[in-house]
């Protein structure tokens, strides 16, 4: 590590001859060497990159540290929810991925699913990890007390870092009780990277308050998919009329707390389902705060990966 304190060495997956560079890159001392955008046009340059080259982990957010082909993987064929984008054929993509390829900080949350008690889930954070030999997280807990792991009991183990998701099956190596409770877990060969898009659509069932019109008319409405531009709700009448402005307000479950959004949004699109008892209603989200994007992105991104 160099003088410029915080900077991380850049790794060979994350840039390439052609790509412009997904952040800014810096020497050891932290002097810009090159600035965001800006392509990376020889192979010259990219070991220059390479070998000198520091990049600002918090500026890593919307970056994906992959270079492997895709595997195949079925796309959904559901129409695009009213109020967002259609979605791009590769709008929900999987790779896999070394473990050195991926940048997860000391402290990054994941996320322990019970492989054959796929109800049993248990929020940890990253310790550390020995190369090739184990990942060190915190004490997975119930209500704030440690539970008993056995040794060989297998995890599907997912995290949830800006625009990507992350999977892999480890399991529980040795619990340490002393002096602080810890979990070693086995160290994959590969980890299962998805990228999601900004149309991707998550399959939910939330139920939402949706204040519109002109008068304004508040109703509830019970929200089927959802992505980062959107949602769709179905209501028991109509509320409002297209190119109207609202408020819609519902609560998520994200990086293990429940996190209640008031977004604005504009009404898309309106008509009645199938059974003509109710009304399909699609919303395109304006105007997000930064926080509520964290959020929301978050909480797609989890509800995608489990859906595998």
């Amino acid at each position: 590590m160099g003088g410029a304190t915080g900077l991380m060495p850049i790794k060979h997956a994350e840039i390439s001859v052609g790509q412009t560079a997904p952040w800014p890159i810096y020497d050891e001392q932290g002097h810009l060497l090159m600035a965001s955008g800006v392509k990376i046009e020889s192979q010259h340059q990219l070991e220059g990159l390479l070998e000198h080259g520091y990049c600002n982990p918090d500026a890593m957010w919307d970056t994906i540290p992959s270079k492997l082909t895709p595997i195949s993987k079925p796309v959904s064929s559901q129409s695009s929810a009213p109020g967002s984008s259609p979605a791009p054929q590769d709008a929900h993509k999987d790779t896999l991925m070394e473990l050195d390829s991926v940048r997860w900080n000391v402290g990054e949350t994941l996320y322990l699913q019970v492989h054959d008690h796929t109800a049993v889930r248990y929020t940890v954070k990253l310790i550390g990890f020995v190369k090739n030999m184990s990942i060190m997280v915190t004490a997975p807990a119930i209500d704030g007390k440690a539970v008993i792991i056995r040794d060989g009991q297998t995890f599907i183990v997912r995290a949830f870092p800006g625009k990507k998701a992350y999977a892999f099956t480890a399991s529980a190596i040795k619990s340490v009780y002393s002096p602080h409770p810890y979990l070693h877990i086995s160290y994959p060969k590969q980890v299962r990277c998805t990228t999601i898009r900004q149309g991707s659509r998550a399959n939910v069932k939330i139920i939402a308050s949706v204040t519109i019109g002109d008068p304004e008319q508040t109703a509830a409405a019970t929200l089927g998919d959802l992505s980062m531009g959107g949602a769709s709700g179905v209501m028991k009448k109509p509320v409002g009329k297209k190119g109207d402005a609202g408020v819609i307000k519902f609560k998520v479950s994200a990086a293990g707390n429940d996190e209640y959004l008031t977004l604005n949004v504009i009404l898309r699109s309106q008509a009645q389902t199938e059974n003509g008892l109710e009304y399909r209603h699609g919303f395109e989200f304006v105007d997000v705060s930064a926080q509520s994007k964290l959020i929301l992105s978050a909480f797609v991104h989890q509800t995608l990966a489990e859906m595998d």
